[in-house]
């Protein structure tokens, strides 16, 4: 990997996965809407002279060659808004393997555990079947198998990151964003879904660094990958976690069913989040036995530090 170019560079993931690959000495291609928001990404860099920014849109592929000035790798963590998904999720992966079909370049797309469906394995590994029963898990189905079609180059054909649920001072489209966020400025907030089930997240500068690890290697390409937690965690005990970090204990009210879709009346992205619940109450948790197998030993901030440091931060950046 020479030269990168990262789409949705100021989102959630785009963030840790640019920092990280300059840190790392690539030469990197910040792709984005704003340039304010491109320009802020520079400031929190350092303003790298290896980091370059430039504004598109991503389901332009003509905007992305441009861009993208000879990058032979694409990180492609361009994300659609829950409901807009169905209708604007394959666009955009058209898009983007267009793009890199003519770039000759090779993909990096990062993905969610919708298209697993319900659990059926305690740890579910890159083999888990892909049976979704949500319009959204069937949207992101279709997504892969237009990621992985053979009507694309040999060598265009992407790898696919699949994270679970995270968290981070970067996250914002995560179920936990809104109420790191609200813990930190010292409010009350709210708890989507049910918060004494154990679930898996995954902090994202470690989620980045697993990423790229993957992304050197030649052979991993064409293939599905799991970037794992490091365990199981309550929502009672990750809040509880950031209401230290915070020195604030103002309430934390979960939101199941009937709360959400009464939200939902007038906030089209809730509405959109209550057929996806179920991963709250019977949780996915993914194996990284194959990461493990091929790539090394896995590693990650336990998560009393990665919550600290994800509050100590947004609590730096709200009072900036």
């Amino acid at each position: 990997m020479k030269k990168a170019i990262v789409l949705g560079a100021t989102g959630g993931v785009g963030n840790p996965l640019t920092a990280e690959l300059v840190k790392r000495g690539i030469e990197t291609i910040a792709f984005g809407r704003s340039m304010t928001k491109l320009n802020a990404l520079a400031e929190e860099l350092g303003r790298s002279p290896l980091l370059k920014l430039r504004t598109g849109d991503a389901f332009n592929s003509e905007d992305i060659i441009q861009a993208a000035e000879g990058a032979d790798v694409i990180f492609h963590s361009a994300n659609i808004p829950y409901h807009e998904m169905e209708s604007r999720l394959l666009p955009l992966g058209e898009s983007v393997m267009k793009a890199a079909q003519r770039m000759n370049a090779r993909v990096v797309v990062v993905d969610g555990i919708y298209p697993y469906g319900r659990r059926r394995m305690e740890r579910a590994t890159e083999e888990h079947p892909k049976r979704p029963h949500t319009r959204k898990g069937k949207t992101r189905l279709a997504y892969e198998e237009l990621l992985f079609s053979a009507r694309w180059k040999p060598r265009t054909r992407p790898l696919i990151a699949r994270l679970p649920d995270y968290y981070g001072p970067s996250a914002q489209a995560s179920y936990l964003s809104v109420t790191m966020e609200a813990i930190a400025a010292g409010k009350p907030t709210a708890f989507i879904g049910n918060m004494t089930v154990p679930r898996e997240y995954v902090y994202l500068p470690d989620a980045a660094r697993m990423i790229l690890d993957i992304a050197v290697q030649e052979e991993a390409y064409g293939q599905n990958w799991h970037i794992p937690g490091p365990g199981v965690i309550s929502g009672r005990e990750l809040v509880r976690i950031a209401q230290e970090a915070s020195g604030s204990r103002k309430a934390v009210i979960p939101l199941g069913r009937i709360g959400l879709s009464l939200i939902g009346l007038f906030n089209p992205v809730m509405k959109e989040v209550v057929e996806m619940l179920y991963l709250t109450e019977e949780p996915l948790v993914l194996s990284g036995e194959k990461y493990e197998r091929f790539i090394g030993p896995l590693s990650w901030t336990p998560h009393e530090k990665a919550i600290k440091e994800t509050i100590q931060r947004l609590m730096q950046k709200q009072g900036e």
